[in-house]
């Protein structure tokens, strides 16, 4: 089985080629980049286990990345920045990540902090997360496609697009026939319970939640399964 990939976000070159030593070292496998806006595609592939992310970032800061992220996956992340102060540490775990260390850091201390996150997630588990491929028309959880017909793609979409955002029924239907043909709201449901069964048969359980009285809504920090 390979070593866990830990992902190492931060634009100070030196400090990054640092803990990438330390923890090739440590027995794991280990990158870095440099810029927050290539981090989400270096998820999508699927072979990333924890990210050690830098608040202060060029092109996306750390802490919108982290909420961006937080959204379609439980990729374990450490936040690491110099902002030392409580309501700081208080954002950056609000924002969904496991943990947090302040700079500067011992990069030993960095390496047993990964060790602990990746030792409280169940082992054998397979890498958590959606990954949406709209040039194809393809999704895929835990890195193998699921079979969605062109309108579940769209539903999938469009929720996954705004996580925690109740979507009315008549905002789905739209969404999903550009023709504006007419189409009861059973049949939205009947589309929505499809694509919740199918996800769920997938590993991405309770992904979406029904909103009473209003439509449908996608929980970003949603249960995924093994």
């Amino acid at each position: 089985m390979n070593a866990p990939h830990v992902l190492v976000v931060e634009d100070e070159q030196r400090l990054a080629r640092l803990l990438v030593s330390y923890l090739l070292a440590a027995g794991y496998r280990a990158s870095a980049q440099h810029d927050g806006l290539a981090v989400q595609a270096t998820v999508a592939a699927g072979d990333v286990d924890l990210i050690l992310l830098d608040w202060m970032l060029p092109g996306m800061d750390g802490l919108s990345l982290c909420r961006l992220l937080r959204a379609n996956s439980d990729i374990p992340i450490i936040m690491m920045t110099a902002r030392a102060q409580e309501e700081d540490r208080l954002d950056g775990l609000d924002s969904g990540a496991d943990d947090y260390i302040c700079k500067p850091f011992s990069p030993r201390e960095v390496v047993a902090r990964v060790r602990a996150v990746l030792r409280r997630r169940p082992s054998g588990t397979p890498q958590p997360g959606l990954q949406i491929d709209d040039a194809g028309m393809r999704a895929f959880v835990h890195g193998k496609e699921v079979a969605l017909t062109p309108v579940e793609f769209r539903l999938l979409k469009l929720l996954r697009d705004a996580p925690g955002k109740a979507m009315s029924r008549d905002d789905l239907r739209s969404w999903v026939y550009e023709d504006r043909r007419i189409v009861h709201d059973r049949t939205i449901d009947t589309h929505v319970k499809n694509l919740r069964r199918k996800l769920e048969e997938a590993g991405l359980a309770e992904a979406i939640s029904a909103v009473y009285g209003v439509g449908y809504r996608w929980e970003a920090r949603s249960a995924l399964q093994p």
